[in-house]
């Protein structure tokens, strides 16, 4: 996700003042966020329901607050290194608006399968005495409204990201994981809105699994949400707002052109 940063800050400003993050860097820093990001989308259902035994909604919930928080630290933590995508509909979205190159979007989407499958052995490893099984084909099937949930779910969040950012939000990194968590539990599908996660889930015996057949229709609706999104709100924000004018508040100032996502 191109919270807080993107490639052309990066240029402009390096990491902390040190050299420019370089592409071995960025990879790194896309396949530790995606690894930890599916710890806690999964490792939370599977303490909430397997082991804590919670009910459904009480699990639902936990998931959301989880998954929030960790998103939000792992978007601070990375922002500045690789943009902190952890979520291929995000790499696509950039490449659709021409802010990736072709190479770099499968770079990053590569890291992000490779952490994200990392994650859940990690995970279901972590829990293997609670079930002794480290990859399983789930048999969670999904109904085709769920798709339309996915779509609306992934739409709203890629809008948040180039809303936040263009807009020159101070705290997109939070309105991310507010999004993310509010919409879990206000979204039919519980809102993965992230292709790489939906991979995952076909391999887990958690809540949260998902059938193949239905994942790679989640995967269809969330990719679609994505380019959708990224044509809407390019139009909707074609430039930058200048750095210190309020978004709401910017009748006197000529938006400043800008190549890519971000400040």
């Amino acid at each position: 996700m191109t919270f807080k940063s993107n490639i052309n800050r990066q240029a402009a400003s390096g990491l902390g003042g040190l050299a420019v993050p370089t592409l071995k860097q960025n990879l790194i820093a896309e396949a530790i966020g995606s690894f930890f990001l599916v710890v806690a989308a999964i490792g939370s259902c599977i303490l909430a329901r397997d082991v804590l035994h919670a009910d459904l909604a009480m699990t639902v919930l936990i998931n959301a607050i989880a998954v929030a928080a960790v998103l939000f630290a792992l978007i601070e933590t990375f922002g500045a290194v690789s943009g902190s995508h952890f979520n291929p509909a995000v790499t696509i979205a950039l490449f659709a608006t021409k802010q990736m190159t072709r190479k770099k979007t499968a770079t990053y989407m590569g890291a992000q399968f490779a952490g994200g499958c990392l994650g859940l052995v990690a995970t279901q490893l972590m829990f293997y005495d609670t079930n002794p099984a480290i990859l399983v084909i789930s048999d969670n099937t999904k109904t085709l409204p769920l798709l339309l949930s996915e779509f609306i779910g992934t739409f709203l969040l890629i809008g948040v990201i180039i809303g936040c950012v263009r807009g020159g939000s101070k705290h997109t990194g939070l309105s991310v994981a507010y999004v993310v968590g509010g919409m879990l539990i206000a979204t039919s599908s519980t809102l993965f809105a992230n292709p790489m996660v939906t991979f995952c889930r076909m391999f887990t015996y958690a809540v949260c699994g998902l059938a193949p057949v239905s994942a790679v229709l989640f995967i269809i609706a969330e990719v679609a949400g994505a380019l959708t999104a990224a044509y809407v709100f390019s139009i909707i924000y074609p430039a930058k707002l200048k750095d210190k004018c309020d978004p709401y508040d910017c009748k006197n100032d000529r938006p400043i052109r800008i190549d890519g996502l971000g400040p």
